[in-house]
């Protein structure tokens, strides 16, 4: 039963990432479209 208590920690952080990882090809369009719109805004207020 110890053992069982053990087992839970690592499945909750495996849960955890494996709720990520899906997200990943929603985030990285997103962060890289704000990430460009940022650049460009630094670029004309440089400019």
């Amino acid at each position: 039963m110890a053992n069982h208590g053990h087992h839970d920690t690592p499945a909750q952080s495996d849960d955890a990432i494996e709720a990520i990882v899906p997200m990943i090809p929603v985030v990285l369009p997103v962060v890289g479209g704000l990430l460009m719109f940022l650049l460009a805004f630094i670029a004309i207020y440089v400019a």
